[in-house]
């Protein structure tokens, strides 16, 4: 299939930023990298059966590895998560909007982060992070249908259902993870048939904001997967161990008569850091936190767990090369 594939600037202010290199807005850009869905037909934006969003951690640089470079390139992220899910998916790759030296700072997504991006905790108030990211996914989405097509919109027989969503973390990336989360159980109330509309019920400007979820409601609601990639950070809080918001998201599943699945991925880098202890005890609390309440919710919430690269010493290059071995088939 066709496909449109780039790095875009965007700002969570003013008009939004540019593509390639370009800047605009008023405000910290994001550099987002991505993999789209074209209809072969009118080389215009197809709506995909699923958009993967990767979130991305601290920065590296000059280490001379192919390996990390290679998988340091965001471009390359997406086109891996494509492969991993198939043709009709759609691969973002986010970058933080603000560095302290090499250190990710994800303070619009995650308001609690202190100077380094370290959170100082998780909180639902106002879901800054689902709709933050419904902004820089739209603004993504009229810059490149504007590059492509003129503005043009997706053919209305292009649209059966809403695709699902596929969140991923990666590193320090995981904080996204953890705030997304801890916003699920307080979305308002949606009807279940409203994140689904056909095309035949839908409007011009609806049918093309079905490439990415219209609102922050809708964006969580689409969540079928959260995916953690060797997470880690030099304090707590690289996985979410709070008990009540594990149970109201269990609960909030039983409700909508949804289903979640959790993958836990990890190397020996992360998990089994005996100068950051804590990276493996966070890891293993969620994952007993998540199997309590998968017993209570039947198949509606399920965990895996995949550990790689198990039989080599500790080293930043598979803290990389996880990204192309996980499995989240």
């Amino acid at each position: 299939m066709d496909r449109w594939i780039g790095l875009l600037n965007v700002s969570l202010t003013g008009g939004g930023g540019g593509g390639g290199g370009g800047c605009g807005g008023g405000g910290p850009l994001f550099r987002v990298a991505a993999s789209l869905l074209l209809s072969p037909s009118s080389k215009t934006l197809a709506v995909p059966s699923v958009n993967a969003i990767l979130f991305n951690g601290d920065r590296v640089e000059g280490t001379g590895d192919p390996v990390i470079e290679k998988l340091s390139d965001p471009r390359n992220v997406a086109e891996i998560l494509v492969s991993k899910l198939g043709g009709a998916a759609n691969a973002w790759v986010v970058d933080a909007s603000t560095f302290a030296g090499s250190f990710a700072v994800y303070k619009e997504l995650v308001p609690t982060v202190n100077s380094r991006g370290d959170p100082r905790r998780y909180r639902p108030n106002r879901l800054p992070a689902s709709s933050s990211i419904v902004s820089i996914l739209t603004k993504c989405v009229d810059q490149i249908q504007s590059m492509v097509s003129g503005e043009r919109i997706p053919s209305p027989q292009l649209q059966t259902t809403s695709p699902r969503t596929i969140i991923l973390g990666f590193s320090k990336g995981g904080v996204v993870v953890n705030q997304l989360l801890t916003e699920l159980p307080f979305a308002a109330s949606e009807s279940p048939r409203s994140s689904n509309n056909s095309a035949s019920s839908s409007t011009p400007r609806e049918t093309k904001y079905h490439i990415v979820p219209a609102t922050k409601e809708r964006l969580l609601f689409s969540i079928a997967e959260f995916h953690y990639v060797d997470v880690g950070l030099n304090c707590a809080g690289a996985y979410l161990t709070d008990r009540v918001v594990i149970k109201k998201i269990a609960d909030h599943l039983l409700l909508r008569n949804a289903s979640i699945r959790f993958g836990l991925h990890g190397t020996p880098r992360q998990w089994c850091d005996d100068y950051r202890p804590w990276i493996r005890k966070e890891k293993d609390t969620l994952k007993q936190l998540l199997e309590d309440e998968a017993r209570r919710c039947g198949g509606k919430l399920q965990v895996l767990e995949r550990v790689y690269l198990s039989n080599k010493p500790p080293s930043l290059q598979m803290h990389f090369e996880i990204i192309e071995l996980m499995d989240i088939s």
